[in-house]
């Protein structure tokens, strides 16, 4: 008791000096309550420290203190992933919009606005989102740094999606602060029957908050898809939360390379039958100071619902990956397929891969496994690669690629997944 007592007063004592000075973001009533109880809810629970379970693999210190740490600009010497990819662009300069840069705003099927916006409006149908699904996130787990972020997020999108939207939606952050501090959140609603992809990449910040919201309505369809890379000293904490509807489907990938801290969290609840859930990332760590956590919650809490979690890291020269995925089938969920499936590939004694995968069942009529495995690169891969005159490099750089594949493949939009292995292959050469 008297550990846990001592627990509490460091998490106390750091959120108060967290809080210190900073004041809750203007806006209509029903935001200023949103903000008001976000921030109830950040100085209950403390902001989360290294001796908390969910944190024992990840050190918050970084992600916590008042002053971003100072990260350089990356100078650019390639076009912007998804570059290539006719979709809306909307872009966002150290978490400001930028409206030259960002293409109109309007399209059949879609209703997009900014949340600094949004939030001055009475009446706006994100009143009954934002916040909501963070909220209902935070149980059994608890998740201060998205509670913070709902609190003081000045700015973000937030979509609405009506039909079948005809182009995905493209999040570019740009950064050019190397001190720059950003929150942003989004709030995304997928109507009955709509269809919506939205991608993300850029380097964003020196430290990056990012929450997004995302409800997907019966019959709904949501594809995100974004890239994190390859500025080497990003810190970034990210959070999604989505609740699916029946019949509906929500696919998450996420790309990471280089970067010192990113933490990556998904929170999904199937609440209607037959809903689909597939969460999935690559990532490649090289450095000791490469940390890379995956944390994911899929609770299925209807009958016939499906759920995959695939998570492939590649590591080297002393990084660090972290995943951490649960499966919570509760009472009712008949008919529960659940897969989750977390490897590393070790390029050195150096590194390490860090798994707590769980299951938590209370239905009888389910289908769910987990595993988690890490391992080198294979002898005999590598041997017969190099035999037929493949360089050492090159034949570690093919069976790299081979083991990411998996995670690869569960992107849907063969453009997508291929401009992502290009740019992969591309990122790796560049090293040599």
């Amino acid at each position: 008791m008297a550990k846990s007592n001592a627990l509490m007063q460091l998490k106390a004592d750091a959120t108060a000096l967290r809080l210190a000075g900073l004041t809750l973001p203007p806006g209509a009533t029903w935001a200023q309550e949103a903000r008001q109880q976000a921030l109830g809810r950040v100085t209950a629970m403390g902001l989360p420290h290294r001796r908390d379970e969910y944190w024992r693999y990840t050190d918050p210190a970084t992600l916590t203190v008042a002053e971003a740490a100072e990260a350089a600009v990356l100078v650019a010497d390639e076009s912007p992933v998804f570059g290539d990819i006719d979709a809306l662009q909307i872009v966002f300069v150290d978490g400001v919009f930028d409206a030259e840069a960002s293409d109109d705003l309007t399209m059949t099927g879609l209703e997009v606005d900014r949340l600094a916006t949004a939030t001055t409006k009475d009446i706006h149908w994100a009143k009954d989102l934002y916040g909501v699904l963070e909220a209902r996130g935070q149980s059994p787990v608890e998740r201060t740094l998205a509670a913070f972020n709902t609190a003081f997020a000045t700015d973000g999108v937030v979509i609405r999606a009506t039909a079948k939207v005809a182009k995905p939606v493209r999040l570019l952050y740009l950064h050019a602060d190397p001190t720059s501090d950003v929150v942003l959140h989004h709030v995304i609603r997928v109507e009955p029957g709509a269809d919506l992809t939205v991608l993300e990449g850029g380097p964003a910040a020196a430290r990056l908050s990012k929450v997004m919201e995302v409800d997907v309505a019966d019959g709904g369809a949501f594809h995100h898809v974004r890239s994190q890379g390859r500025d080497h000293e990003r810190r970034a904490h990210t959070h999604t939360f989505a609740r699916l509807g029946a019949e509906s489907t929500f696919k998450f990938f996420t790309l990471t390379v280089n970067g010192r801290l990113t933490r990556n969290e998904c929170v999904i609840e199937l609440t209607g039958n037959d809903a689909i859930a597939h969460v999935a990332g690559a990532c490649v760590g090289d450095g000791k100071d490469f940390v890379h956590d995956d944390t994911v919650f899929i609770t299925h809490d209807a009958e016939r619902c499906e759920s995959r979690q695939v998570f492939k890291k590649v590591l080297r020269n002393g990084a660090t990956g972290v995943f951490q995925g649960k499966i919570l089938v509760k009472a009712g969920a008949q008919k529960t397929d659940g897969y989750q499936i977390s490897q590393s590939l070790l390029l050195d004694d150096d590194s390490q891969f860090l798994a707590k995968p769980e299951l938590e069942i209370y239905a009888d009529d389910v289908a769910c496994s987990h595993g988690s495995t890490s391992g080198a690169i294979d002898d005999t891969a590598l041997f017969y690669l190099r035999s037929r005159g493949v360089p050492a490099k090159a034949a570690t750089d093919l069976l790299t690629l081979a083991f990411l594949a998996e995670a690869l493949e569960e992107i849907e939009d063969d453009r997508l997944a291929e401009d992502l292995r290009d740019r992969l292959e591309a990122w790796m050469a560049r090293r040599s």
